[in-house]
């Protein structure tokens, strides 16, 4: 049945309007003033209108620190559907496969039947046998895969060599594919963990204190520098520090092409949660870790000036109790990553928009918009135009409402936003035209997202209607 939203404020990366959306068989195909139509009426009076959030960076049913994420594809999503996200892109993990296909297809049964929102997958490289280098491009080409990732940090799980980075390099400049890279200095890192461990210091406060800023810092600009020889567009993952943002600013002067996403944590909370008592601050231990608090206006004022563009969730949870007691008595055993999938869109707004900080236009672009245009799936995602599919938000700027681990949709023991009250609240989400949230109440169906296959960020993936 046709749907149309009436009476909703209509707010784009570039517009603000009044006016009604008309939706037929998932995609928005009239866009004015008082539309008549034979259609189910959703009224958003008093609401924003907005394109479903986009979230470039997710980890859901993912192995790692010997154990495995405590989100997978159905309360990932379920939860990132409640937070105004209507699609994601995770990252698919190559480590220990010998073919990237075999990876691909583990992940494809990871979302089968599961998803309630639409996905696309990033591909993750450790390192290139002759047989994965030539497998590589057939496999961007095939799954439709417009970015891959390579880590420079965690040597015993993903961290890749130079050599590789810069073979990725290459491949992504043949192949007009983003390359995404975490930037630390992990064999550095690997010598301070081992040195505070020796001093006795096995607190989670070392979690921060071994990954200083500088070595993110020095990350990027060699990541920077070997992506700008290769050719290569790079797209620096999970920005939290100065250090790092002032390589990106400088490359970005000199006519690089490098973009930057920072996550909500790093702009809304800081080093000071790592040191609380007993062991409440291993809740807070995800990699690179939370700076001082002087960092977060820097990154404020990077987002602003678009040199950081979008805003990933890094969502990676692992509950408190059991898994992140693993690392009780050693840092270092700490499961790395936190939950997030479920708030990004709302802090974002609330710490965001609501405090004066950024605009709603610019609360869109870095949401939605900016990662569709990134990661190819600009104007088809990411906006609200006609023509473009019907993945849209009703959100309620006015009512205020208060994060609790009692109350949220993913599956682990702890919200690190506990007890925060924030400004605005999701009530209703559709993709492709059909309610995944209804009135703050999930209605969707298990299995109902879509695998989206991409092209390159300057290939549109449809062709906009124009009337």
């Amino acid at each position: 049945m046709k749907k149309v939203i009436k009476g909703g404020k209509i707010a784009t990366a570039t517009d603000v309007y009044e006016a009604d959306v008309l939706i037929e068989d998932g995609i928005i195909t009239k866009i004015g003033k008082n539309l008549e139509e034979d259609a189910e009426i959703i009224d958003a009076t008093g609401k924003y209108v907005m394109p479903g959030g986009i979230d470039p960076h997710t980890h859901l049913d993912m192995p790692f620190n010997n154990t495995v994420t405590d989100d997978d594809w159905e309360s990932g999503t379920i939860a990132a559907a409640f937070g105004g996200t209507t699609t994601i892109l995770d990252f698919c993990l190559s480590a220990g496969e010998s073919k990237l296909s075999d990876a691909v297809e583990k992940w494809h049964a990871k979302a089968k039947d599961k998803a309630v929102i639409d996905y696309g997958f990033h591909l993750m490289i450790t390192d290139f046998t002759p047989e994965t280098e030539a497998e590589l491009p057939v496999i961007l080409e095939k799954e439709g895969i417009t970015s891959m990732k390579v880590f420079m940090a965690y040597a015993r799980e993903f961290q890749s060599s130079d050599r590789t980075l810069f073979k990725a390099f290459k491949i992504g400049n043949a192949t007009d594919t983003v390359v995404m890279v975490h930037c630390e200095n992990g064999s550095v890192i690997d010598e301070l963990v081992e040195e505070a461990l020796a001093n006795g210091n096995t607190a989670p406060i070392y979690h921060a204190r071994t990954r200083p800023a500088v070595l993110e810092g020095e990350a990027t600009k060699r990541a920077i520098e070997l992506a700008n020889l290769a050719g290569a567009k790079l797209y620096v993952v999970h920005v939290t520090c100065k250090e790092a943002v002032d390589e990106i600013i400088k490359a970005r002067e000199k006519g690089y092409d490098v973009l930057g996403e920072t996550c909500p944590p790093y702009l809304t909370l800081d080093e000071s949660m790592l040191a609380q008592p007993g062991f409440e601050g291993a809740k807070y231990v995800w990699s690179p870790p939370l700076r001082p608090v002087e960092h977060q206006e820097v990154l404020w004022n990077a987002l602003k000036a678009k040199q950081l563009q979008t805003i990933g969730s890094d969502q990676c949870s692992f509950s408190f109790k059991g898994k992140k007691q693993l690392g009780l008595n050693d840092f270092s055993k700490i499961p790395n990553g936190g939950p997030f999938i479920e708030d990004r869109f709302g802090i974002l707004y609330s710490e965001g928009v609501a405090k004066g900080r950024i605009t709603i236009n610019e609360f869109v672009d870095m949401i939605s918009t900016s990662a569709a245009k990134t990661f190819g799936l600009f104007p088809k995602k990411g906006t609200i135009a006609i023509g473009s599919d019907a993945d849209i938000v009703l959100f309620d700027p006015e009512v205020k409402r208060v994060i609790s681990a009692e109350t949220h949709h993913m599956n682990v023991d702890y919200n690190p936003y506990e007890g925060w009250e924030v400004a605005g609240e999701v009530q209703t989400v559709l993709v492709r035209g059909e309610y995944v949230v209804k009135d703050k109440t999930f209605v969707g169906t298990l299995g109902s997202g879509q695998y989206l296959k991409r092209k390159p960020s300057s290939q549109p993936l449809i062709e906009p209607a124009l009337n």
